[in-house]
């Protein structure tokens, strides 16, 4: 690899990740067009296949996605390269046992990773405090996880009287989110006679009483399915772990019109203003306070709809959030 000029090799355990898809791809192309040669390497499983393309860095400057250094990629990676560490999760932290305070491996890993980093992108502030609290030596900035807002095309026709249509968008590893609100769910047919809901994930669940339908998830189609309902439901238990999620099925909602019920855990609170885009619910009672409110007021919806749409515009778009991503990444160049 190029010992000097301006070049980026990007580094990530996958490429299709969504992860990779919505924080660093959407950059690469403003970066070439600024005279910088972007290379993308997948990160081998093995210790070999690894060792050997990280040494091949040389003095390149690096954005790692999501990935912690271990000691040895450390050393591998050398000391002139200029690293660049990009994460929207409480990587510290195991999703299983986030109760119990940080994973010490995956404490010492972090840490080793910011304290190595000139540069650290953290997807919210809470993980921002995380990468400084840990020792960052360089700049901390958050960058929110962003998103094309013009794929989703919000309804026009969100008509009076009819059926209310919830979406929870996710995967089967957080589906386990949605079953935690069962008993809400269980109960709102009582509550909202004729009321639906769209799963949209690799994978479905059934609720007694409740008319639920199961739609497999794929990027072409994501924004057309949730552009067909009313209103999205983003619950969230509170953890160590959850408290650093970035909120981005909120983002998907709003970007396609619709208002959103979210459990008030970490930045979710902050996306969903209160009254304006949605509502934050954290007992059984205001989740169904919410939606009954919502399914009796089209125009509630209407400007609930309105106002988030226009917020990830304003805040969250590609479009608004690249000019600034390249300035910083153009900084360690």
């Amino acid at each position: 690899m190029p010992e000097s000029g301006r070049h980026l090799v990007v580094l990530t355990r996958e490429r299709a990740s969504a992860s990779f898809r919505q924080r660093v791809e959407p950059y690469l192309s403003a970066l070439a067009e600024a005279g910088v040669a972007c290379e993308v390497v997948e990160l081998g499983d093995s210790l070999l296949a690894r060792s050997r393309q990280l040494a091949r860095v040389g003095r390149s400057a690096v954005w790692l996605q999501r990935k912690t250094l271990t000691a040895w990629d450390a050393w591998m990676l050398g000391p002139q390269a200029r690293v660049i560490y990009d994460f929207d999760d409480a990587v510290m932290f195991q999703a299983r046992r986030s109760e119990d305070g940080p994973h010490p491996g995956r404490k010492r890993r972090f840490a080793r990773t910011v304290r190595r980093s000139r540069l650290v992108l953290a997807g919210n502030e809470i993980l921002a405090d995380h990468a400084r609290e840990a020792g960052a030596a360089g700049q901390v900035a958050v960058v929110p996880t962003g998103l094309d807002a013009s794929r989703f095309a919000p309804k026009a026709d969100r008509a009076a009287g009819g059926r209310l249509r919830l979406v929870w968008i996710g995967s089967r590893s957080t589906l386990k989110q949605v079953e935690r609100l069962r008993e809400v769910l269980e109960a709102l047919p009582a509550r909202v006679p004729g009321v639906s809901l769209r799963i949209i994930a690799d994978a479905g669940l059934d609720v007694a009483g409740l008319a639920v339908e199961n739609v497999a998830w794929s990027y072409e189609a994501e924004a057309r399915l949730l552009s067909e309902c009313d209103v999205g439901i983003a619950p969230l238990p509170e953890t160590n772990f959850t408290r650093g999620k970035c909120g981005f099925k909120i983002l998907q909602y709003m970007a396609a019109g619709l208002p959103v019920v979210a459990s008030p855990v970490g930045v979710q609170s902050d996306i969903v203003r209160e009254g304006e885009s949605g509502f934050c619910a954290a007992t059984t009672e205001q989740w169904l306070d919410a939606i009954a409110k919502l399914a009796a007021d089209v125009d509630l919806r209407r400007r609930m709809g309105a106002a988030g749409r226009q917020r990830v515009e304003r805040e969250f778009d590609f479009k608004v959030l690249r000019p600034r991503v390249c300035e910083l990444v153009l900084g360690v160049l």
